[in-house]
């Protein structure tokens, strides 16, 4: 998987112009990309644990604060709600700060949030806790490609491959190892979901040295302004008139949540089926790191196709399999399961792709990316609840997974609308064509 926020489109390369304006104050270029690297790579590693730790010990922490199935639906919905209302301030703070200060301060938000919510004995400040945590992550999701294309405007693809592998490894190994040490450190589970403030408080720590140094923020008030112009629409483009970016929206939403799902219900349903916790959260992990090898390929493949329908459904289809299975033999084919889903999931880096491919200037892909990101998230918001709700009152997985096979239906109709071969600027000048 790749960052929630789909592409940067600042065009100008920091390297070159930008270096030339900077102060002899700044950090040399060879320890500074260093640096900057190590910091990607560890503030990747953390976007996700605070998600997919509380999946693996989702029961033992309803047990442990007497939290209701709704209550525990709600914490579930609160990732996606926190990267809709959080996500939309990082761009304006960056501008006043700088990204890596913001980026930073993300680090420490997220340390804080894990340390805390393991100790505040109740579900109300567990939650509170959770979403300062989730806030970091919200615009450090929204500030690191920023941060790739500015330090590295040679090597996008490359270092956003790297970031992307990273991710995918913080979400499965958090998904993987969180029992196990929850059983090493003596079973208490506020330690097995505390440990993970380790690792992000040695995110904060190349974030300080280039924040001191100003050598990621180089772009601060005018002279970034100069030298890292934002795209704007001049053309005045109205995105909601584009069917296609309503329908590119639709399908994120419903991807993300079918993904959110996933990760705060699915080794709660291997649990209930009599899998081990240890076993349930390697199927998580399992149903994560599928995400590394198929951001790769599948936005390749899609590039090479005028209509992405087809992948649209084969990953639809993967997903009705994957839910059939959990309902007819959860336990049984337990691996077959979540590997069907893991491939499903990866409807995520398609959306991504789409976004760059039903735009064609720098504009339109900037306003279609905010808009199917910010709506797609409201979307995601009731599913992970809903889940929630309908555990609790029926006592089965019966009616959930239901639910979330029938969500299937529509995401592959509004990813074949979305991958058909338009662009939102001549349906927005037009009006949307049949």
């Amino acid at each position: 998987m790749v960052s929630d926020q789909t592409r940067t489109t600042t065009s100008t390369p920091i390297r070159g112009s930008a270096e030339s304006t900077q102060p002899p104050s700044q950090p040399t270029s060879a320890w500074a990309t260093r640096l900057v690297t190590v910091g990607i790579v560890l503030t990747a590693l953390n976007l996700r644990p605070a998600i997919t730790s509380f999946g693996a010990l989702l029961e033992d922490v309803r047990d442990g604060l007497g939290m209701s199935g709704s209550v525990a639906g709600l914490l579930t919905s609160v990732p996606p709600l926190c990267f809709a209302v959080f996500g939309v301030m990082a761009p304006r703070l960056a501008r006043r700060f700088g990204p890596g200060a913001v980026v930073c301060a993300g680090m420490v938000a997220i340390t804080a949030g894990l340390a805390i919510r393991p100790y505040t004995g109740s579900a109300g400040g567990f939650l509170a806790a959770s979403a300062l945590a989730l806030m970091g992550i919200a615009v450090s999701n929204v500030l690191m490609p920023v941060i790739v294309k500015r330090w590295f405007p040679d090597r996008v693809g490359s270092m956003t491959g790297l970031y992307s592998m990273a991710l995918a490894l913080g979400t499965s190994a958090a998904a993987a190892v969180t029992v196990p040490v929850t059983d090493a450190l003596g079973g208490g589970w506020q330690s097995g979901l505390a440990v993970w403030a380790g690792l992000a408080a040695a995110a904060v720590l190349p974030w300080i040295a280039l924040v001191r140094a100003r050598g990621a923020d180089s772009g601060d008030g005018e002279r970034t302004r100069a030298a890292h112009p934002v795209p704007r629409d001049t053309g005045g483009l109205r995105i909601t008139r584009s069917r296609t970016a309503w329908a590119l929206a639709v399908f994120f939403g419903l991807q993300a949540t079918a993904a959110y799902i996933t990760m705060g219900w699915m080794a709660q349903i291997f649990r209930d089926a009599g899998v081990s916790a240890g076993t349930a959260g390697l199927l998580l992990a399992v149903t994560m790191v599928m995400g590394v090898p198929l951001a790769f390929v599948i936005p390749r493949l899609a590039t090479r196709m005028s209509h992405q329908g087809p992948i649209v459904v084969a990953l639809g289809v993967c997903g009705l399999a994957g839910y059939a299975g959990l309902y007819l033999a959860p336990a049984g084919g337990a691996w077959a399961w979540a590997l069907l889903l893991g491939v499903s999931n990866c409807a995520f880096p398609l959306a991504l792709t789409m976004v760059g491919m039903r735009a064609r200037t720098g504009a339109g892909v900037a306003q279609l990316s905010a808009f199917a990101q910010s709506t797609g998230y409201l979307i995601s918001i009731p599913g992970p609840l809903l889940v929630g709700v309908l555990y609790q009152h029926s006592g089965g997985w019966g009616l959930p997974i239901a639910l979330m096979a029938a969500l299937m239906i529509p995401q592959i109709a509004v990813g074949v609308l979305a991958g058909r071969d338009r662009t939102v600027e001549d349906e927005a000048a037009s009006g949307p064509r049949p």
